[in-house]
């Protein structure tokens, strides 16, 4: 055998081992992708609130689509909603998803279980009133509103809807009230005055539910 051959054979082998290498690799970074997206995934609640079918009437027939709204939070006082469009459902939540998580913000919360303070929120034609409640109560609100209060990690708390009963309205209403909550050490420290005086009586050294 030449020693032209030999070299062929040789790079021919070296080319197979790297392209062997190379789909390894290939496939243990999808496997650390996908193991992390599931990691990521299981710190967040996700709650879909709604689901809308639209339909398009084109020249031959219809096309529809579906738009998706989503709560996402991580149950510790951090929530978000997003709202997406797609043709297929999955990929629908999916975008609903991605934006809820760009719209994250933080809700003060008293023993990280209820409200600080009695709360109204407006959007649209919806309203939602919030009042905060002593350990034990529960969650007592509908599924838009309790959606957001679970993913936001709030446990005891009385609300009621007095405007619209669109779902998309009394979503978007929750979230204006819960950003309209402002943290009590905050409120003591402007007034000047200890934390506990700016907590409402009925909610100050309430034991936790199950303690």
């Amino acid at each position: 055998m030449s020693e032209a051959v030999v070299a062929e054979t040789a790079e021919t082998s070296n080319q197979r081992e790297e392209r062997r290498n190379n789909r390894g690799d290939r496939r243990r970074n999808e496997r650390r992708n996908n193991r992390a997206r599931e990691e990521e995934k299981d710190k967040f609640v996700e709650r879909v609130v709604t689901i809308n079918r639209v339909s398009k009437v084109v020249k031959g027939g219809r096309r529809f689509s579906f738009t998706a709204l989503v709560v996402v939070g991580d149950g510790n006082g951090m929530v978000g909603v997003g709202y997406g469009k797609a043709k297929e459902v999955p990929a629908a939540i999916a975008k609903g998803v991605e934006e809820a998580k760009k719209n994250f913000f933080r809700v003060p919360r008293i023993d990280e279980r209820t409200i600080p303070h009695r709360v109204q929120g407006e959007a649209a034609a919806g309203v939602v009133m919030l009042r905060p409640a002593t350990a034990g109560t529960g969650v007592i609100a509908g599924g838009p509103v309790r959606a957001v209060l679970e993913c936001a990690g709030i446990h005891d708390v009385l609300s009621k809807s007095l405007g619209s009963s669109n779902q998309i309205n009394i979503v978007h209403a929750t979230v204006a009230a819960l950003k309209q909550l402002e943290d009590p050490k905050s409120v003591a420290a402007r007034r000047g005055l200890p934390a506990d005086e700016v907590i409402p009586a009925y909610l100050r050294n309430t034991p936790k539910a199950g303690a």
